[in-house]
């Protein structure tokens, strides 16, 4: 079996992939962690080896499941819920949601807590948002949604001739038995998946790529925003605490003025999403996998 630091910077296919190394991050944090500190709704945690402390990314106290028997205990439960959607079943009660919820949030929470401890901090950032992809991809699949990662080539003229840009698609959903979207075309009735850890620096690219695909192709392209979270740890007066990165004005702004997604998705949901108008618009990631995802499948 690979270390632990080996596994977290190793691709994942699978859901069973990410439960193992999950179990395993669960079981490595208490023997590493000598200091807590909570901040609203959140922990920070900090680790003291060979003299050097780290202090691990902030999780949301009722969305982290820090127990490992308890992970997997849900982690069950979750499994007959993605089965359930495999067969087509469509009703779904408050707690399903909520499990769908803690357990893709403490998934990738973990691996990014496994990666703040145990890899450097660019190569961190690096794994993080690999394995978020990854996670995702593994849940389509799991769900029999067929997926697929396009790059449309977008050409242009130059004075040394024509050239092309890559418009990358993070990965694409079909109702379809196979994704029919290809380098010179989107196919209207799929989905094009923006995955993005956070949306600080990065809002403005998932609304931009829209615009750039609908006027290169001459229709309308369906789009989906997922990200973990809009928070991050900061320090103030030699206090450890959060911040959050989420600029809903600026959410608001592109939405009306720019174009206007399919929904925007959140592992840990933004407080002010929890508002008008932001609620129109932002929503908990587990209303997109029980509920809507098979409503813009459908439609």
């Amino acid at each position: 079996m690979p270390s632990l630091s080996e596994d977290l910077q190793q691709p994942k296919n699978s859901l069973e992939e990410f439960r193992s190394i999950t179990e395993r991050i669960l079981a490595y944090i208490p023997e590493m962690v000598d200091q807590t500190i909570e901040d609203k709704e959140y922990l920070i945690c900090s680790s003291t080896t060979s003299g050097r402390r780290k202090t691990i990314r902030p999780f949301k106290k009722t969305l982290f499941i820090m127990d490992a028997n308890e992970f997997n205990g849900q982690y069950h439960a979750f499994s007959t819920i993605i089965k359930s959607l495999k067969n087509k079943v469509r009703s779904f009660e408050k707690r399903d949601f909520e499990i769908v919820d803690k357990i893709i949030y403490t998934i990738q929470q973990s691996i990014g807590i496994g990666l703040d401890l145990l890899a450097e901090p660019n190569s961190a950032r690096k794994h993080v948002g690999n394995r978020f992809e990854e996670l995702i991809r593994a849940l389509f699949t799991a769900m029999n949604i067929p997926i697929r990662k396009v790059i449309l080539s977008i050409p242009y003229e130059t004075e040394e001739g024509q050239k092309h840009y890559r418009c990358e698609t993070d990965v694409i959903i079909s109702p379809y038995d196979s994704v029919r979207s290809d380098s010179q075309n989107i196919d209207p009735s799929e989905i094009v998946i923006s995955l993005k850890t956070t949306t600080k620096d990065r809002m403005p690219k998932i609304f931009i790529d829209k615009i750039l695909m609908e006027k290169f192709l001459g229709h309308p392209v369906r789009m989906v925003g997922i990200s973990q979270n809009d928070i991050q740890r900061k320090e103030e007066k030699g206090e450890i605490k959060i911040s959050y990165t989420f600029v809903a004005n600026l959410f608001m702004v592109y939405t009306k003025f720019l174009a206007e997604l399919e929904g925007y998705y959140y592992l840990d949901l933004p407080k002010r999403a929890l508002q008008s108008p932001f609620n129109k618009h932002i929503f908990p990631f587990s209303k997109f996998i029980l509920k809507d995802i098979w409503n813009l499948l459908a439609s």
